[in-house]
Order: structure tokens, then sequence, then C-alpha cells
């Protein structure tokens, strides 16, 4: 599916409003296994890290949390196949030439997929992981934004699962749950 042109105008009036550039310089992505509802099988797949039966949301946020892709995958797709779904789906997208770096975790990891991303699509790929001295509960830097946003979706009844057929309905739901963020921010 296709951004939806509500939303990318409501983004970047967010921005604007937050006394931001229109276009982000910076951005992070993430995904999220999400379980699904017993009715669905289209697309659905078993994230064996996780134990779950559902699918995977593969999100790219700005330095503000605000969606700027959001890609619905088989739970069992990796995290850089959906990346590349992620990537080619930005690559499309007008208004993004400020764009130079992608903060992602560990899963992205590998340095042959990291230099295809430079090679292709001229971003630099930062990959934020913990330390190993930590243990527990630690803040990475730039990683907690797009975590702030998925824990947005839990405000969000119809996103706390997915209970979609198709997952381009999710896709556009999640849009609907930005679109309603965006608008409370700006009132």
């Amino acid at each position: 599916m296709a951004t939806n042109p509500i939303h990318e105008r409501l983004r970047l009036w967010v921005r604007v409003s937050k006394n931001r550039e229109p276009s982000p310089s910076e951005a992070i992505m993430d995904s999220q296994t999400v379980e699904t509802g017993t009715m669905v099988s289209k697309d659905v797949g078993f994230d064996s890290g996780k134990k779950i039966k559902g699918r995977l949301r593969h999100l790219m946020v700005d330095t503000l949390g605000l969606l700027i892709v959001v890609v619905i995958t088989a739970a069992n797709l990796s995290e850089q196949a959906g990346a590349k779904q992620v990537l080619s789906k930005l690559n499309s997208m007008r208004g993004l030439g400020r764009l130079i770096q992608i903060w992602v975790d560990g899963g992205y990891r590998g340095k042959g997929f990291s230099h295809w991303v430079i090679n292709v699509y001229r971003w630099l790929w930062s990959v934020v992981t913990r330390h190993q001295e930590h243990k527990g509960f630690v803040v990475l830097p730039k990683r907690w934004l797009v975590e702030r946003t998925f824990g947005w979706f839990n405000w969000c009844r119809r996103l706390s699962k997915d209970y979609e057929i198709l997952p381009q309905t999710t896709e556009a739901f999640i849009y609907v749950a930005m679109i309603r963020l965006m608008l409370k921010q700006l009132v």
C-alpha cells in the first residue's frame, strides 16, 4: 500500500510545529512481532525467537517518533529481508531529501548488509547495541524513539493484536492511528 497523503501532510505539519525541518535527516527502524487473530491466515509466520505465530511490523520513524514507513510481513521473515522492503518503499517516497542516517538494532547487523544499504541507497546505516557490561534494562540512544512509537500503538485496541485478514489493512490502521496521534499534537 502506498503511503497515505493525509498522514504525510500531517507529519510535515507536526515537524514544522516542533521547529524541525519538514524532511528528517535521521530515521530509526525496528520491527515488532504481533500475534494474529485465529481467523487470520494470510502472510502469517512463526517467530522462533519470540515463540509467536503472527506478523512483523517493520517501522521507520523520524526523531520525533512519527511514522515514515510501515511494512507488514509474516513473522518468520528476517529483519534484514523486511528492511529491504522498507528501504525500497522509503526510496520511492518524495520529500525525504535530507535523510542521511538510519539507526537500527542488532537484528540488522552485518557488514555485507550495511555495505549494501550504503551502496544502493547512500544512507548511513548505524547499528545501536547494548554494551556487554550493562545488565537489565538500558535506554539506548535513538532506539527508544521507535520503541515509544510501538508503545503508542497500545493505545489503539485494534492494534494490540493483528486481527486483519490482509496485511495492507493492518498498514492502513497503523496510518490511521498515527493520524489520530498527530492531530492531537497539533491541537
